[in-house]
């Protein structure tokens, strides 16, 4: 009987799916929002959830606790120092679940999960690199051009440089095969003259 005996096994063993659950952990806190399975992104809720809660205490034994299953110490500092700003007056609730349907191949279920709040800065991020895009295509933003009298007196270098390097490369390529025709002409007129000798 299965009493009192809660969460997934997700086909791991115990040591195996704590580890899949701290780096799921580490990679939801450093990008703030991940593609998995439902049934993964289901099972790292609680255990992402008390890790917020545990940061929002912001003292030295709660960051020894979280250091105990998030190893980077670059999302442990991003973790008290940005997140548990955003979630202090928050009481509980810190992340999000989207089913995105089954997956190709294996039909699993598909989920994204985030932490709440991060969708403002995914629109400012996806604003900013519009606007990256938007400088480097604008006609307004290009480069003046310049006067006629410029354009032309730049093209007359370019013309006669481009001009020179094409003349050399024909004679480099033709000479050999002046050479070739003069040896075959040579070839023919010896055997010719064999030819009536005999």
């Amino acid at each position: 009987m299965k009493h009192r005996v809660a969460g997934r096994k997700l086909g791991r063993t115990s040591s195996h799916r704590l580890a899949l659950l701290r780096n799921l952990a580490t990679a939801l806190f450093e990008r703030e929002r991940i593609r998995t399975t439902l049934m993964k992104a289901k099972e790292l809720r609680p255990f992402a959830e008390k890790l917020i809660t545990k940061a929002r205490k912001e003292t030295l034994h709660a960051r020894r606790q979280v250091l105990r299953h998030i190893h980077d110490r670059d999302v442990v500092a991003k973790l008290f120092e940005t997140l548990s700003a955003r979630f202090a007056q928050r009481p509980g609730g810190y992340t999000r679940i989207i089913k995105l349907g089954p997956r190709r191949g294996d039909a699993a279920e598909m989920a994204i999960i985030e932490l709440v709040g991060s969708e403002t800065l995914t629109s400012k991020k996806k604003k900013a690199g519009a606007k990256v895009k938007r400088s480097k295509s604008a006609p307004g933003s290009e480069v003046p051009e310049a006067t006629p009298e410029a354009k032309t007196a730049s093209k007359k270098p370019e013309s006669s440089a481009t001009a020179s390097k094409p003349k050399a490369k024909p004679k480099k390529a033709a000479e050999p095969k002046k050479k070739d025709r003069a040896k075959a002409a040579k070839k023919a007129v010896k055997k010719s003259g064999k030819g009536s000798a005999e």
